[in-house]
């Protein structure tokens, strides 16, 4: 059985997974998404915290008029409390998942007021030139890094380091750069960045190009802790830990390379979301159909291209032009 790290965020509603069904519906998710299937499980276990139930009763009852009247009362009531609807669908799209796991052929098909609203990031907006200059400047420099990435590169937080710590970009996905335990040389410029297919959210490897304003975060980033004694190499993950801090993973997990850019910007004035610096990459790149693959899309085409080296030039113009 595959065993997956039970963050202390989902700790609360560990105790569910000690029942076998349970844990196969999570062990299921988790195949595809351990995201997914932390959050699915911490949802189910809320559910049913408030309304005093457990896994194997709601499919007992999944069947019956009273189960479908509870769930659409249990709506009505989180709508009256103020709870938007996009964080009530979840509760709606969890539940249906779990039956449809267990062979249950039931849909809950209430409706939702506001399901598709996003009050979270309505008022929120892309950051200007001067604005994304600011962030940088109030960045420490691991913090630097990831926001260049995002922000020129298009990468989300989970291909810089994934959710648990075990993977993240190593110094060898800089596929045009030469390591050396001293340091980093990027011999092109846009250099490409190859995101493999594990730190990929679709699951397929894709590339990107990074600018020499980010090969210069990078560099500077490096000498530190080139400084601090480390010696370097290909496997050596991008971004390293805080010496002064305690290691337990070999790779930063999301929330801290997140957490390094949410710092920054709350530093720089603002209140926006980390992802707010892919929206930045996504205006800048899209220029030209072809800049999609740079954010992770159009993976057939990119592979067919990469395959053919006046296609690669073609594409690293593409990427200065944007």
């Amino acid at each position: 059985m595959p065993s997956h790290k039970l963050t202390e965020k989902k700790a609360k509603y560990a105790y569910l997974l000690e029942d076998a069904d349970v844990r196969r519906w999570f062990e299921n998710l988790a195949a595809k998404s351990i995201v997914t299937a932390t959050v699915y499980l911490r949802t189910l276990g809320f559910y049913c915290e408030l309304n005093r139930t457990d896994p194997k009763a709601i499919l007992k009852v999944s069947k019956t008029k009273a189960f479908r009247d509870d769930f659409t009362d249990f709506i009505r009531r989180m709508e009256r409390e103020g709870k938007a609807g996009s964080y009530l669908a979840r509760f709606k799209k969890v539940l249906n998942s779990w039956l449809s796991y267990n062979g249950v052929n039931v849909k809950l098909k209430v409706n939702i007021r506001g399901e598709s609203d996003t009050p979270r990031i309505a008022n929120e907006r892309v950051p200007n030139k001067e604005e994304l200059d600011r962030i940088l400047r109030m960045a420490t420099p691991r913090g630097r890094v990831s926001i260049a990435l995002m922000a020129f590169s298009g990468l989300r937080p989970e291909s810089i380091g994934n959710y648990d710590g075990s993977d993240g970009l190593r110094l060898g996905d800089f596929v045009e750069a030469e390591i050396r335990a001293d340091g980093i040389e990027f011999t092109k410029t846009p250099s490409m960045l190859m995101i493999r297919k594990s730190l990929s959210k679709a699951r397929h490897q894709y590339f990107t190009f990074v600018p020499q304003q980010t090969i210069t975060c990078i560099k500077e980033y490096l000498e530190e802790r080139v400084k601090q004694g480390e010696e370097l190499s290909k496997d050596s993950p991008l971004l390293g830990f805080d010496p002064r801090g305690v290691k337990k993973n070999r790779f930063l997990r999301t929330t801290l390379v997140t957490r390094d850019v949410k710092e920054a910007i709350l530093r720089a004035g603002f209140n926006w979301r980390p992802y707010v610096l892919r929206a930045y990459a996504h205006i800048k790149l899209m220029v030209h159909e072809y800049c999609s693959m740079f954010v992770g899309w159009l993976i057939a085409m990119a592979a067919a291209l990469l395959a053919l080296s006046s296609s690669l030039v073609f594409l690293r113009k593409l990427y200065w032009a944007r």
